[in-house]
């Protein structure tokens, strides 16, 4: 049974745009570097071909792993993202309540999570803590460096 994929447009045109990367540039890369490898001759103690051949092991797997991701992909229509409590797609604004920051996320699936674009999984600890509430909710988060307390102030599209 192969689990359904949620991303959001962005989400999905990354991932195309990844795989059309693979597919495009990168295999034919490797393609010259094999044949200028095998110009050298004997392959049995050639590195740059052994190297060459694991790299395109590497991309063909990628390939194969994206190709997947993208058949059982479900892209988030705007309408589905709600605002009276967070789901999947919401923008959130949340205050920590130790020390008064304001920190702002993209609740997004666990492929498109880059914490440092402020998009977090909605698998993360304070994705899955989030997901469901609505504002005015105050959550404790157990996160590795132990517990937060957020409250959520604020959920838009």
């Amino acid at each position: 049974m192969t689990e359904e994929l949620i991303l959001t447009a962005q989400g999905l045109k990354k991932l195309e745009d990844e795989l059309e990367h693979l597919k495009s540039v990168k295999r034919r890369e490797i393609a010259g570097r094999i044949k200028q490898a095998l110009e050298f001759g004997d392959i049995s103690e050639n590195s740059e071909y052994e190297d060459a051949k694991n790299e395109q092991a590497f991309i063909e797997g990628r390939i194969i792993t994206l190709e997947k991701k993208l058949r059982n992909a479900r892209v988030i229509d705007d309408r589905d993202v709600l605002t009276d409590v967070v789901s999947l797609g919401s923008r959130v604004k949340l205050k920590d309540l130790e020390n008064n920051d304001e920190l702002e996320y993209s609740i997004v699936s666990s492929i498109e999570s880059d914490p440092a674009d402020n998009k977090i999984s909605n698998e993360s600890p304070v994705g899955k803590a989030i997901l469901g509430k609505a504002v005015g909710a105050v959550l404790d988060v157990e996160v590795p460096a132990g517990t937060l307390q957020y409250e959520i102030i604020d959920i838009k599209k």
